[in-house]
């Protein structure tokens, strides 16, 4: 669990930095400030983090028995979330085809895969790990720099989709992978 909320922080705190570079290539005349992402970040992601560790630390019974509530919680939000921009943006996603933001999409989460992987150091485990958190990335982090700071922008929130689309498929191919190589050893 530690492990994991580490590689959440440390994703947050790298899409701070790369967040304003990528996003004008991938989305023509979109302007980001990196201090209005991290302000959405720290609001909605860090500040609620950390209450939950303080909590899990100052009251750890009570917080074992929140988490799977909250997981459900969670799921179903961003369930729900995705849903819905389906629904409500379905013909401008079928539109992304033939514009790049498909191929944009594969290199980004293809990409991360890479770099969690090579960054992983020497247990197979952690690169697997880093390799699939990095490539899935944090959604929600990214639903919440959309919505805080594009509302008035759906390609924003359509690329977010895309990705997340790309990813989940990559993602499970990848990871099927890495389960029937481990099962062989």
């Amino acid at each position: 669990m530690a492990f994991t909320a580490g590689l959440m922080v440390l994703l947050m705190v790298a899409t701070i930095v790369y967040l304003p570079i990528v996003l004008p290539l991938v989305l023509a005349g979109v302007q980001v400030s990196p201090w209005d992402i991290a302000k959405s970040l720290i609001l909605l992601m860090l500040i609620p983090l950390a209450i939950a560790l303080f909590i899990r630390a100052r009251y750890e019974e009570t917080a074992t028995g929140l988490i799977h509530t909250t997981s459900m919680a969670t799921n179903l939000s961003i369930v729900v979330l995705f849903i819905g921009y389906f629904v409500a943006y379905f013909s401008e996603i079928i539109g992304i085809i033939g514009t790049g933001g498909i191929v944009a999409a594969l290199l980004l989460v293809v990409g991360a895969v890479i770099v969690g992987y090579l960054l992983g150091g020497k247990s197979m485990d952690a690169k697997k790990v880093l390799a699939l958190g990095t490539g899935q990335r944090n959604l929600s982090a990214a639903y919440a720099v959309a919505t805080s700071n594009f509302a008035d922008n759906p390609e924003v929130l359509i690329e977010i989709l895309v990705v997340s689309l790309i990813g989940f498929v990559v993602l499970m191919l990848i990871a099927g992978e890495l389960g029937k190589r481990e099962n062989k050893h």
